[in-house]
């Protein structure tokens, strides 16, 4: 089962969420601000994927902003930037789609169609 991590106000989200429904993709839904995902969670994540850490912060987030985070990030460890994260959610790219081991940040419909159909 899919697990979809999400902002309910965010746009993107909102359109993510669109598409899974429009192809009848089944998903488990988690309010990332509600319950951000826990902090060996995105520990795995990091590990597993390619994506940079940087990709998993919301660089265009007031939050992300406020804490300076912009020229501290990339020095950041897993454990460092997992522990900064899954304590707000609104630090977190968004939305997280979890597919078993693969994880999608953000929304592409291109990668979710490649992911899916």
């Amino acid at each position: 089962m899919a697990i979809f991590y999400w902002y309910p106000k965010c746009s993107t989200c909102k359109k993510a969420k669109i598409w899974l429904d429009e192809n009848k993709i089944d998903y488990d839904i988690i309010d990332m601000i509600e319950t951000p995902p826990a902090k060996e969670l995105l520990v795995e994540w990091m590990t597993n994927n390619e994506y940079p850490i940087r990709r998993f912060f919301n660089t265009s987030g007031i939050r992300y902003r406020e804490q300076g985070l912009k020229n501290t990030v990339n020095d950041f460890s897993e454990e460092e930037a997992a522990g900064r994260l899954c304590v707000d959610g609104m630090l977190i790219k968004r939305p997280i789609m979890v597919l078993g081991d693969k994880v999608l940040l953000g929304f592409k419909e291109a990668e979710y169609e490649e992911a899916f159909l």
